[in-house]
């Protein structure tokens, strides 16, 4: 008896196409389910070369059969709209324009490319920056360089040592760590790794000090002016986030923590300590 495509759920098509009309993919561990015709619907793009050849073995899957792209699978969502009808249509307050940039041009859409290449105000200045100063929050030295400095007194840049420019602002570290302590007070406590470092504050704030390393994967499309509790970091490394954020100009001014036992087994004294923890950071 003939075994159902792990990738589809419907045969392939007339001409000896391989594929399935339904196609599963798995970009960067997201999992999407289109059409065939919608992954060739640009000639000459990354996805029609692979999807319109014949051997269909050369591609990449994951352990349940799906075509694997090794992407952003959370930004892949945007390349998938723009295959449909080959328009771009972004949310407002969009943050990931440059990166969506360089993702079109991974899979071979310069159309695409184009249409989130930052355009020239008239003012020669970029208008499509992300990241803008809030109109409704001035930075702190704006009501300063609107009034006259006093006489004797240091001009902004003196006092802020260069940091002229950079927003003030707080930002949340918090962590959840656990450890086993057997019923002998000399054995060795068996610690487990953190899991994750979470990231609370405004948008713009966590991307300008942690970069890359921030995973935003819960919180995507959320703007630069708005506050999130969803941020975490790709490492888990609690010094490392210290270090990025001593280097941003961050001081920390407040933490605090709480801890739970509980017994890991009814008939053992093994316990299980549980506590969490957050470090608050400020800039002036």
């Amino acid at each position: 008896m003939a075994l159902a495509d792990p990738v589809g759920c419907a045969k392939g098509g007339e001409d000896n196409n391989p594929f399935p009309e339904i196609i599963e993919l798995n970009v960067g561990g997201q999992v999407y389910i289109t059409r065939h015709p919608t992954l060739v619907s640009v000639p000459g793009s990354l996805l029609w070369e692979m999807f319109t050849q014949k051997n269909v073995r050369s591609l990449a899957r994951d352990s349940k059969g799906r075509f694997f792209v090794d992407r952003d699978g959370f930004l892949f969502r945007y390349i998938l709209d723009y295959m449909r009808d080959q328009q771009l249509v972004l949310p407002e307050h969009f943050p990931e324009r440059g990166r969506l940039q360089r993702e079109a041009e991974y899979f071979m859409l310069p159309e695409l490319v184009k249409l989130l290449a930052p355009k020239l105000s008239k003012q020669n200045s970029l208008g499509d920056d992300p990241c803008q100063s809030d109109p409704e929050e001035p930075s702190p030295g704006a009501d300063a360089a609107r009034s006259p400095t006093p006489a004797g007194a240091a001009p902004p840049s003196a006092v802020s040592g260069g940091a002229e420019g950079r927003r003030a602002g707080f930002i949340t570290i918090g962590y959840r760590g656990s450890y086993t302590l057997g019923r002998d007070s000399q054995t060795d406590a068996k610690f487990r790794r953190v899991a994750r470092i979470m990231v609370c504050g405004k948008t713009s704030l966590a991307k300008e000090v942690f970069g890359d390393t921030l995973n935003e994967s819960r919180d995507p499309d959320r703007p630069p002016e708005r506050y999130t509790s969803r941020y975490y970091l790709k490492f888990t490394f609690l010094e490392q986030a210290f270090d990025k954020l001593a280097d941003a100009g961050f001081h920390m001014v407040a933490c605090n923590s709480t801890g739970t036992c509980a017994f890991a087994h009814e008939q053992t004294d093994d316990r299980i300590w549980t506590s969490y923890t957050e470090y608050v950071f400020y800039r002036e």
